[in-house]
């Protein structure tokens, strides 16, 4: 349930990108440019993005953790590029400077109402018995 919350939180947060991003463009109406876009930005998000972090922590560490936006915003773009070639869905990110900004709100947006990865992972309670 919470994996289908989130997927929409992120499809959600896709539009609101759209919507203030001017590089950011939807071809066609309706949600499934959408929905797709948020399933392969969630896939990426899950398995590329921390192969991408592992290779670059050295750069990462270098700039106070600011090089993780960037590859936010790379990743972001991969996915629209994808997102566009194999599935014709009319997601198109014209820049890396529109990723960059649509990357920022996504990430902001799916914080809000989704929470994060680590939220989830600290509500988890220990049954040990208690002395």
């Amino acid at each position: 349930m919470k994996l289908i919350i989130r997927w929409l939180v992120i499809m959600g947060a896709l539009f609101v990108a759209q919507w203030l991003v001017p590089g950011i463009q939807v071809a066609g109406d309706g949600w499934v440019p959408y929905a797709i876009m948020a399933a392969i930005l969630a896939l990426l998000n899950a398995v590329l993005l921390p192969i991408l972090k592992a290779l670059s922590c050295g750069l990462i560490v270098l700039t106070l953790g600011l090089f993780s936006l960037v590859l936010n915003a790379l990743v972001f773009w991969f996915s629209a590029k994808l997102s566009t070639t194999l599935f014709s869905s009319g997601f198109t990110v014209d820049n890396l400077w529109s990723a960059f900004l649509g990357s920022l709100i996504v990430t902001i947006v799916t914080v809000l109402f989704a929470g994060s990865d680590k939220d989830s992972r600290s509500e988890r309670k220990d049954f040990a018995p208690r002395s």
